[in-house]
């Protein structure tokens, strides 16, 4: 039986690919219990400095596969996404930066996926849509959580709303993506951020990481607290030594976790 969810360990890197190409790498059953299996080894695992998300075939992900939501009681309903959040809250809140390819189609639940993920760069191919009112139905993963945060509160919902195709020169301008990227140097250019990423401090772009998902859930008093622990932690740190060391020494630093 073909796997849903593809892993290959990159040295410092990994990269996860949804595989379920033929129905345009919808999040079915399947893909969601594969994702909550394979994130916490990935994201847990510090010799895994950073994650590439990306889909197979020609979509990144086409969002929830409607096929399998014929159960609509509401219990069923919340157990489903409840065990979807699951992994939605190990990509934003572990450490570990999580860079989205998006090859092609980022709809629905698929566009959510996406903004869960630290930086995204999009490929020609590429384009966002919310979905979710071409269906009746509401955002989910976390979709009505990120894109504001990303793009401000009037243009998530206009995007929200309209449901209209974001192609890739308008994601970049929006800041749904870092930049567009001919669609055979994809992966190409997400494995060179991912190395450039993975060669870093790994603590200190961790502390960063956790420092800019708090900024906007806490008062101005309560994040200084965090920060003056973060950067403690970091002080705390080999690799803040070498940091030192190598600026003393006129040298390139050498993190190696």
């Amino acid at each position: 039986m073909t796997s849903a969810v593809i892993v290959e360990r990159r040295g410092a890197t990994a990269l996860l690919r949804l595989n379920s190409p033929a129905n345009m790498n919808a999040i079915s059953l399947e893909l969601r219990s594969e994702l909550a299996q394979a994130l916490p080894g990935l994201l847990q695992d510090r010799a895994v400095r950073c994650v590439i998300v990306t889909g197979s075939g020609d979509a990144f992900s086409a969002g929830g596969d409607l096929k399998q939501m014929a159960d609509r009681r509401s219990t069923a309903v919340r157990e489903r996404l409840q065990w979807a959040h699951r992994w939605c809250r190990l990509l934003l809140e572990s450490e570990t930066p999580v860079i989205a390819a998006v090859n092609g189609a980022s709809v629905g639940a698929g566009f959510s996926l996406a903004m869960l993920c630290d930086l995204v760069l999009v490929s020609e191919r590429g384009f966002f849509r919310a979905g979710f009112p071409g269906v009746g139905a509401a955002p989910d993963l976390g979709l009505t959580f990120t894109l504001p945060r990303i793009v401000g509160i009037a243009r998530a919902k206009e995007i929200l709303l309209t449901n209209r195709k974001i192609e890739p020169a308008e994601a970049v301008a929006l800041g749904l993506a870092l930049r567009q990227v001919p669609a055979d140097n994809l992966l190409g250019e997400a494995q060179s951020l991912a190395d450039q990423i993975a060669a870093g401090p790994a603590t200190s772009l961790g502390l960063t990481k956790t420092l800019l998902n708090r900024a906007y859930s806490t008062t101005f008093d309560q994040f200084l607290e965090t920060e003056a622990m973060a950067q403690a932690i970091a002080f705390g740190s080999a690799e803040f030594n070498e940091g030192v060391e190598a600026f003393l020494s006129k040298r390139t630093p050498r993190f190696n976790g």
